[in-house]
């Protein structure tokens, strides 16, 4: 059903937007490959594909910052979801509650705009 076509490391993905389902704020962007979007089929909390550890991750496994999703909406080409969410705690492992914590101030400023929901030290200790 789904066009699962980027391909990073051999490993066909898709992109996945988590929203906060209340204020429709983009609280990050990552990948899902198959079993990723199943398990959060099945359990209703995402799951992701890491790029970088090469392995599925619940969202909030470390920090306990979770996402129960309420809502999945696929694009018309079918290679990109939105998935709608209840964010428990901050997105963004900065602490910040989206990863869209910045805005870019032509042509090289960047202000910071969110707002910091916990402490990453206090949370990824080690």
């Amino acid at each position: 059903m789904l066009n699962f076509r980027h391909e990073i490391g051999g490993e066909k993905l898709i992109i996945a937007i988590a929203q906060d389902k209340n204020t429709n704020e983009i609280l990050m962007v990552a990948y899902m490959n198959k079993e990723a979007l199943q398990r959060t089929i099945e359990t209703s909390m995402a799951h992701y594909w890491s790029t970088s550890r090469k392995k599925i991750w619940l969202k909030g496994e470390s920090s306990g910052h979770i996402q129960r999703v309420d809502e999945i909406l696929v694009d018309c080409d079918m290679d990109a979801i939105i998935l709608k969410v209840e964010q428990k705690g901050g997105a963004c492992h900065t602490g910040h509650y989206s990863c869209f914590y910045r805005r870019l101030i032509p042509p090289k400023k960047l202000e910071n705009i969110g707002r910091k929901v916990f402490n990453p030290e206090e949370i990824y200790r080690g």
